[in-house]
């Protein structure tokens, strides 16, 4: 029953990839061979759950991609080299602990998913002969193993599929062919705009108004975007600013700032070309800026006062900054930000997620790539 639980969820899986999510799809791998895994027992010198032998039999891991296939707790399938692999190196720690190791790690855990930035993964209860036998836990490398996820791998595999076939109820997002998981969007406080505009004197949080059009963007901003911050950086300087006022538009939009008439007219004016002049802190436009950093302070709502200071940034700061900044902003309001930011980009084709290589060679005097260059000329010569 177990081995067939197995097979059930990884079919309702794998046609869910296949049709949503097809380049993460082709990261699982073919089955492993009976020999493959019989070996691998003997080398760890234990038996492995027969829903876990079940699981390999179907893949044999996903390779290790930025595209990878993931489970709902970001680690990534292991076949059989890898659990081969990670299991060693964290019986190594468990070696170097002085026995201290109940609730850290233990000889007959078994590593079948790799977090792959740190040593945290997921992991089933090999030790025969307990009622725990076949559990999935998670291991973290700080605080280490916990149970409960669930009691088989059949179990584990069965609550994925049932996820994935929520979709969005539940932040499944596919992007570019590619599975992304987000977290459920909280249900947003409600604001009215009737408030009337603050005098001039009325104490109120400062706005940034040092921002200018030339200032320049880390990479680090383009590269936390994937293949989308790769295009930004590589399209027309007029595109980006066209995406930049979609953008700030579609983020006035969710959170209400455009119900201000303040906000209103100055998007309007910048939107039709008219670049609104540098204003003081007592600016109307300005005031009711400050006058939403104050009321999101009260309501301690970040999101809010971010969204506020993405206004001011995208009318008066540099467009490689606004666009990738309230793109950000906006994945707080909507799971759909990667799709909106690619039409906004005019649809171009995306580029593949790019590399230290593609920043170091990356020639943009608007984005500050120094570092990776730096890099890149140093891994050529």
């Amino acid at each position: 029953m177990t081995a067939d639980l197995v097979q059930a969820s990884w079919t309702r899986i794998d046609a869910w990839l296949r049709e949503h999510a097809p380049r993460t799809f082709a990261t699982l791998q073919p089955p492993a061979g009976d020999d493959e895994i019989a070996a691998a027992q003997e080398e760890l010198g234990i038996t492995f759950p027969p829903a876990l032998v079940a699981s390999l039999l179907r893949h044999n891991g996903a390779l290790e991609t930025p595209e990878a296939f993931r489970f709902s707790s970001g680690d990534r399938l292991l076949g059989v080299r890898g659990i081969l692999g990670d299991t060693g190196f964290l019986r190594g720690i468990d070696q170097g602990l002085d026995g201290e190791t109940e609730g850290y790690w233990l000889y007959d855990y078994v590593k079948f998913g790799s977090y792959d930035v740190t040593s945290d993964g997921l992991l089933v209860d090999c030790r025969t002969g307990r009622d725990s036998f076949g559990a999935v836990g998670r291991f973290f490398d700080e605080t280490g193993t916990s149970f409960g996820e669930a009691d088989s791998l059949g179990e584990y595999l069965a609550k994925e599929a049932d996820q994935l076939e929520r979709g969005q109820a539940a932040g499944i997002v596919t992007f570019n062919g590619r599975l992304l998981r987000e977290a459920p969007l909280p249900i947003r406080p409600k604001y009215s705009a009737d408030e009337p505009l603050p005098a001039p004197d009325e104490q109120l949080p400062e706005l940034d108004l040092s921002y200018t059009p030339t200032d320049l963007l880390h990479v680090s901003h383009l590269d936390g975007h994937e293949e989308l911050g790769a295009l930004i950086a590589t399209l027309p300087y007029e595109q980006v600013v066209e995406a930049a006022r979609k953008q700030v538009r579609r983020l006035a939009v969710e959170t209400g700032l455009n119900d201000y008439p303040e906000v209103e007219t100055a998007l309007n004016a910048w939107e039709r070309g008219e670049a609104p002049p540098r204003p003081d802190q007592t600016d109307p436009l300005a005031l009711r800026l400050r006058a939403v950093l104050a009321q999101a302070d009260t309501r301690q709502d970040r999101t809010r006062r971010w969204a506020a200071e993405q206004i001011a940034l995208g009318i008066w700061g540099s467009p490689y900054k606004s666009v990738c900044e309230s793109a950000t902003v906006r994945s707080h309001f909507t799971l759909d930000w990667r799709a909106d930011l690619h039409a906004d980009l005019g649809h171009q084709p995306l580029p593949p997620i790019p590399d230290d290589q593609f920043w170091g060679a990356l020639s943009n005097p608007a984005v500050d790539s120094s570092w990776y260059a730096a890099q890149y000329t140093q891994d050529r010569s």
